[in-house]
């Protein structure tokens, strides 16, 4: 169901060694599998209805060879608030093996030593909303769960923590917008495989 008003489209990256074995994959650039090339490359079909004013990419490499074999790395514009959540200490390691270490905790409410906290994220995810409200017209964005998860709860209203309760498949579509007016933010569509 397309809107009358502007959507904003937002695209996890394709499948990694790292995202298919569960390891937090924040600045470290690991490649796309071969099925995370084809999952990238089969978004062009599934992105062809809409036209976009504006594609922005986060700067990881899994983003941008997503948002390129998608057919829009020509016109996209890196935008760093995009990349995905610092892990810091956390980084390559299983949500199993931190929970070992430390019994209870969760990224969301606890965040993550030597990298962010969900405030941290928030506050970036402001800054590409705002830019969203400027830009006219449709935008694609390329980046990675947590960050993506971040910006759909903030475009909501509601704290950065609230994206706790959404989650988002490598490849996957999802597609935040407007509902009667420009101040009727929600989510129209979620997790498109």
């Amino acid at each position: 169901m397309s809107s009358a008003f502007p959507e904003i489209y937002l695209v996890r990256h394709g499948e990694t060694e790292w995202s298919r074995s569960g390891r937090h994959t924040g600045r470290s650039d690991i490649p796309l599998t071969a099925n995370g090339e084809a999952a990238a490359r089969k978004l062009t079909e599934r992105l062809s209805g809409p036209s976009f004013s504006a594609v922005w990419s986060s700067p990881s490499a899994r983003a941008r060879n997503t948002c390129a074999l998608a057919g829009f790395g020509a016109g996209a514009v890196i935008r760093d608030d995009l990349a995905e959540w610092d892990y810091g200490a956390y980084e390559g390691i299983t949500t199993k093996e931190i929970l070992a270490a430390r019994p209870g905790w969760q990224l969301f409410r606890d965040g993550c030593p030597n990298g962010e906290t969900a405030a941290d994220v928030g506050a970036r995810a402001d800054a590409v909303i705002g830019g969203l409200r400027e830009t006219a017209g449709n935008v694609l964005i390329f980046s990675s769960s947590h960050f993506l998860r971040v910006l759909a709860a903030r475009w909501l209203g509601l704290p950065p923590q609230g994206g706790a309760h959404f989650v988002l498949d490598t490849a996957s579509i999802s597609v935040l917008g407007y509902e009667h007016d420009l101040t009727e933010l929600v989510i129209r569509r979620w997790n498109e495989r």
